[in-house]
């Protein structure tokens, strides 16, 4: 495994969109990614669904059966304030990952311009301002599947870059065994994992992938009040029985061992940031290797089906 550079500082941005709006919320990651940028960090990831927001606590309107009338103008909001990856809006990241110089990973709610159909999508900007990981979640969890398609094969890539091979998974697309797996048989190094997910179990879920991957793992999560929310949503009142703090974050970054570099980070917003010696990935697989010399590709292999 060659690395163009032996080391590189990450940042992990946990804050909260403005909700609903695209644009705001926009703007204000441009403000955090600058300001990670100026504390030299050249990978600097945003959690799950930072456009427009992840809708926790509401409902749509979504009954078995049927749907309310207040929920579907809530979700027409939702859907207007996605993210067309052929829009100016999108363009505008693009161009602030090539003026700052850095790999930028967002969490989106994907608008499909043809249909409108919404996915929940993490990209990928380089540093030269091209979009090169575009990764469509493959399973919504529970409800969300009311919310998002599902991605297919298409959208589950890994990136080449000069700091090693960097791929991510949404959230618990973690859990599916073979997801990972597809990951780690491409040489993931830097493993992203945006979330919404704020248990304290998911701080071992995190610690598992880095040492069963031998990979560094960046875990990016929103940082919520329930006041945040827009006060005239249709379906409001839906929140009335949330706690408060309606997502309390976590964001960390593990090493190659399971073990915390920085984080995790709970009840606030904030920029937590690592220095990441990329010859540790090449150390812990002396032991271990999950495709390579650990493997056992005469008894067990993955099988990818391509269409073809």
């Amino acid at each position: 495994m060659d690395f163009l550079e032996n080391n590189v500082k990450v940042a992990v941005v946990q804050a909260a969109p403005v909700l609903f709006n695209l644009e705001k919320t926009i703007t204000k990651l441009r403000t955090l990614a600058q300001e990670a940028a100026a504390q030299q960090a050249k990978i600097v990831v945003f959690p799950e669904s930072f456009i427009p927001c992840y809708p926790r606590g509401l409902s749509f309107g979504f009954i078995v059966g049927s749907r309310s009338e207040e929920g579907r103008q809530d979700w027409l909001r939702y859907n207007q304030n996605s993210l067309d990856i052929h829009s100016k809006e999108a363009q505008s990241l693009a161009d602030l990952a090539l003026e700052l110089n850095i790999y930028l990973s967002v969490g989106v709610t994907e608008k499909e311009a043809l249909t409108g159909t919404l996915y929940c999508t993490n990209l990928v900007y380089s540093p030269q301002g091209q979009l090169v990981s575009h990764h469509r979640k493959l399973k919504p969890t529970g409800s969300e599947r009311c919310i998002w398609g599902e991605g297919d094969e298409t959208y589950l890539d890994v990136v080449a870059s000069e700091y090693g091979r960097i791929g991510a998974l949404i959230c618990w697309e973690n859990y599916m065994p073979l997801a990972r797996a597809k990951l780690y048989q491409e040489g993931v190094s830097i493993y992203l994992a945006p979330t919404a997910d704020s248990r304290d179990m998911w701080q071992n879920t995190i610690k598992h992938i880095g040492m069963e991957g031998r990979c560094f793992v960046l875990s990016c999560n929103q940082f919520i009040n329930k006041d945040m929310y827009p006060n005239d949503l249709k379906t409001y009142a839906e929140l009335d029985n949330c706690p408060e703090i309606m997502a309390r974050g976590g964001s960390a970054i593990i090493d190659p061992y399971g073990n915390y570099l920085a984080g995790p980070l709970f009840d606030k917003e904030g920029i937590i940031y690592a220095d990441l010696d990329l010859q540790q990935v090449i150390a812990a697989r002396f032991d271990f290797d999950p495709f390579g010399h650990y493997s056992r590709p005469d008894v067990l292999a993955l099988v990818e089906d391509n269409n073809e």
